[in-house]
C-alpha cells in the first residue's frame, strides 16, 4: 500500500501590498487604514505592536508625502513588505518631489505645532532613510520587527 502525505505550502518569504492614494488628509488616512488591515490578514491584528508601529510609520509618512511631497495631480505611493526571513516589516512612501528631503529639526520648543513626526519615525523604526525615485520624485522609508 502506498502512502501519501501532504505537507502545507511554506510560508511565503516576502509578502507585499503596493497601491496608490491621491496626495490628500483622506488618502494618508486610507493607506493607514490599508495598511492595517493588510497587517492583520499577514497574521498581526490590529492591536498588536507590530500592527501599530506599522499604522504610526505609514500614518506619519503618508501625512509628510501629503503635507511636503505633493504636486498637483499626483498621487503617493505606499508599499508594504513583510520579509519573514528577516523579521522585518519596510514600509515605503513615494512623492513626486524630489526637492524636499525629510529632516528631523534641530531645535523643538513646547509650542511648536509641528515638526515631531518624524521624531517618532526615529523611535519607532528600526532604521529609516530616503531614496530617489525614478524617474521622479523620492521615496522614504522605515523598517520595523515583524512577529
Amino acid at each position: 500500500m502506498l502512502k501519501t502525505t501532504t505537507v502545507p505550502d511554506p510560508e511565503p518569504e516576502l509578502r507585499e501590498l503596493t497601491e496608490q492614494f491621491p496626495a490628500t488628509p483622506r488618502g494618508a488616512r486610507l493607506a493607514r487604514r490599508l495598511a492595517v488591515r493588510r497587517m492583520e490578514e499577514w497574521g498581526c491584528p490590529p492591536a498588536s505592536d507590530a500592527s501599530c508601529t506599522a499604522a504610526l510609520l505609514v500614518g506619519e509618512l503618508a501625512s509628510n508625502a501629503v503635507r511636503h511631497g505633493r504636486l498637483p495631480g499626483r498621487d503617493f505611493r505606499l508599499r508594504l513588505a513583510c520579509e519573514t526571513s528577516r523579521r522585518t516589516i519596510r514600509i515605503e512612501v513615494s512623492d513626486a518631489r524630489e526637492d524636499r528631503l525629510p529632516a528631523i529639526p534641530s531645535t523643538l520648543t513646547a509650542d511648536d505645532e509641528s515638526g515631531r513626526g518624524l521624531l517618532l519615525v526615529d523611535v519607532l523604526a528600526t532604521r529609516w532613510g530616503t531614496m530617489p525615485r525614478i524617474p521622479v520624485g523620492k521615496t522614504v522609508w522605515a523598517e520595523c520587527g515583524a512577529p
